[in-house]
């Protein structure tokens, strides 16, 4: 009841109080580095808290990898036969997910999970299919990805108790080809196919609780979207474009629908691919060169203005850096070139920046408060 009533209290104040100017917020940054005498190494997902990363490490072959603050980077088996593996996503208790492949270039992939004790399983697949990729895993170890028969690529959830493909379809008949996200209360993001137009992308959420698949639609002026990632909170996350065009970054919520995210500069086109449960957006936009950002309170950084001038982190002058993933921490990470070296990272929150309405919430409400304290003490006295 006492957080209610500063609240209300706050909500008051605001509209008696200036617009507070966002603050960006403040981060350190650590090479994660590479596996052995790897060339390179790639960040592409994270714990939803932040203490795990996994990707891949290159040099002759692909090694998926875990990373965390105390023991560093390590190497995760492959498949028997197979030399090329990512690790893409991670959960909590530290199950990765991936695939596994016998070229660089992925060819014939099959999906793995790695459990916490670092053994690899190749996850079975539905009748029919004989490759495919995981892309999500959340909390219970529900797993998101795709399966192929060779002539078409369908939707899949995979658990410890086998597979199955996702069938829904929405009331037009647009059903999902490949699966990118799930999160804790079982909702599904991907892309998908309209059968009145296979040109058309299509971005979905789909209830594996309800078993209803819906669309998010697409920004003024666009037609197609794609679905990358979400949070336990709702948010989705992805790009929008007219048809298979230039696309631009969007976040969307039950609440408010598809919202466009503004773009740093010098950029013309870009992709969001991970959001937090407070709605901090990261993602990758493009023109001469990548440029990963961070969308934040309703701000676009780039991610080099977060950091330090002539640190060694290049964000901003090649076409290798990315930003894959954020946590509820708001650590960020993916691939950069540190001192010439393209390595996967880990972008830190130095401090907790509240967000500007919150700010002005707090500081109302405790005004207000301290007011009717006043009052009150000086009711008593006289």
């Amino acid at each position: 009841m006492k957080t209610l009533s500063l609240t209300i209290l706050g909500l008051s104040a605001l509209a008696l109080a200036p617009a507070a100017q966002a603050v960006a917020p403040s981060y350190t940054i650590v090479d994660l580095g590479v596996i052995g005498s790897g060339e390179f190494s790639q960040a592409f997902g994270a714990s939803s808290n932040g203490s795990m990363v996994v990707g891949r490490s290159s040099d002759n072959h692909d090694q998926a990898f875990s990373w965390t603050s105390q023991g560093g980077m390590v190497a995760l088996p492959n498949l028997a036969g197979r030399n090329f593996a990512s690790a893409t996503a991670v959960n909590n208790a530290g199950i990765a997910v991936g695939v596994s492949s016998t070229t660089w270039f992925g060819t014939s992939p099959l999906p793995v999970m790695w459990n916490k004790n670092g053994t690899v399983t190749e996850l079975a697949m539905p009748q029919g299919f004989s490759s495919g990729a995981a892309y999500g895993i959340n909390a219970s170890g529900m797993i998101a990805g795709t399966v192929s028969s060779g002539t078409a690529d369908r939707a899949a959830l995979f658990s410890a108790n086998g597979s199955s493909l996702i069938t829904a379809t929405t009331a037009n008949g647009s059903y999902m080809t490949t699966a990118f996200g799930i999160n804790d209360a079982g909702l599904v993001v991907g892309i998908g196919s309209d059968p009145s137009d296979l040109a058309l992308n299509v971005g979905l959420v789909y209830d594996s609780v309800t078993g209803v698949m819906n669309s998010v639609g697409a920004l003024s002026g666009n037609n197609s979207a794609i679905n990358f990632g979400l949070s336990n909170s709702g948010y989705v996350v992805g790009s929008s474009a007219f048809y298979q065009g230039d696309g631009r970054p969007f976040v969307w919520s039950a609440a408010h629908g598809m919202v466009a995210i503004d773009l740093p500069e010098a950029t013309s086109l870009g992709s969001a691919s991970g959001v937090n449960d407070q709605g901090w957006v990261v993602g990758n936009a493009g023109g001469l060169y990548s440029v990963p950002f961070l969308y934040a309170d309703g701000v676009t950084y780039s991610l080099q203005n977060l950091l330090s001038a002539g640190s060694g982190w290049d964000f901003s002058t090649n076409t290798s850096a990315s930003a894959m993933s954020i946590g509820n921490d708001g650590s960020i990470v993916g691939t950069v070139v540190h001192n010439g070296q393209t390595h996967a990272y880990q972008m830190t929150l130095a401090a907790s920046v509240p967000e500007p309405e919150s700010w002005a919430l707090m500081l109302g409400g405790l005004g207000l408060l301290g007011g009717l304290a006043r009052r009150r003490r000086q009711a008593m006295s006289a």
